[in-house]
């Protein structure tokens, strides 16, 4: 899976407003590592007084990483995905690739298709520098039946990918592991940002939004409030120069959406939060906006290719930009 390299963790940028962690648990230290999974390097840091309790958690958290991503990788043939793309049919599918699945058909039903995973045919034919036109007839999330036993693609041509989703759902996992090992702090980067507790002053972990059109810039950092934090752009990958044609497809034109330059979402969980901001991309700000609304926990702030800003009301608003 190739990471959309949209968010940026700041580790050691303070956030006013917490009780210092050093002033309670004094003993804690921060460890850290990296390694590539998704076709990217991830990166994680947790705190805790064990070197060896915290080595154990990240080694772990990086298992659930690539267990993720060697079951719902697009470029790997042998792994579940690559298996029902190729055979349009997938018996006794993991339960977790059932849980994701069944989250895109719900996103899907949630922004009227504007989440489908069944777009991979789109990628197919610009690849091959074919028209879409007749690639776009086997874009239809509601041709991919789910069930525990069974997944199955109805017609010919089909297939999914999971490159809009599976990220934010391996962020989850991977806090999952850490919290079994008694991990109470960390900040975590699988392409996706979710965080436990607090840094090592005791503050609020920051995280970046980077500027659509300046790599080397933020559109705006906030403080971590426990939710996930995900973004989609147009910048991630593109194919011409004014950023018209990039990555992300409307399924219903298989043409890039023309509004919005990024997308962020705060939600409960990776899954959920990178989901929707694929989907949010395709809606533009003012659906985006009011589905943020209708959802519990969930925010989101839309940047335009002209650069304005349009965030939900409980989406922060920015402490700083640099």
């Amino acid at each position: 899976m190739k990471r959309r390299t949209v968010l940026t963790a700041m580790l050691g940028l303070p956030v006013l407003g917490a009780t210092g962690l050093w002033m309670r648990e004094p003993q804690l230290r921060a460890y850290t590592d990296a390694g590539i999974v998704f076709g990217t390097t991830v990166s994680m840091t947790v705190l805790h007084e064990n070197e060896t309790v915290a080595r154990a958690a990240l080694s772990s958290a990086f298992t659930a990483l690539r267990e993720v991503d060697a079951l719902m990788s697009v470029y790997r043939h042998d792994s579940q995905v690559g298996r029902l793309n190729q055979d349009r049919q997938l018996s006794h599918p993991d339960p977790q690739l059932v849980q994701v699945l069944r989250t895109a058909q719900h996103l899907s039903r949630l922004t009227d298709g504007a989440f489908d995973v069944t777009v991979q045919p789109l990628w197919h034919a610009a690849n091959a520098q074919q028209p879409s036109s007749q690639a776009l007839s086997r874009v239809d999330w509601r041709k991919l039946d789910v069930s525990d036993r069974e997944l199955r693609l109805r017609d010919t041509g089909m297939a999914i990918t999971l490159n809009g989703i599976a990220q934010g759902y391996g962020a989850d996992q991977a806090l999952v592991a850490l919290k079994r090992h008694g991990i109470r702090h960390a900040l975590l980067d699988t392409g996706e940002l979710a965080s436990l507790g607090t840094n090592e002053a005791g503050d609020p972990w920051s995280l970046a939004v980077r500027d659509p059109r300046n790599e080397n810039r933020f559109a705006q950092i906030l403080a971590a409030d426990g939710r996930c934090l995900a973004s989609s752009g147009d910048y991630a990958t593109q194919f011409t120069d004014d950023f018209s044609e990039h990555h992300i497809v409307d399924p219903h034109t298989g043409k890039s959406p023309t509004e919005l330059a990024a997308v962020s979402v705060l939600a409960p969980s990776g899954l959920l939060a990178d989901g929707l901001s694929t989907a949010c991309m395709v809606l533009g700000a003012k659906k985006s906006l009011a589905l943020a609304a209708s959802l519990p926990e969930v925010d989101v702030l839309c940047i335009t290719k002209a650069g304005f800003m349009h965030r939900s009301q409980g989406f922060p608003q920015a402490a700083s930009t640099a």
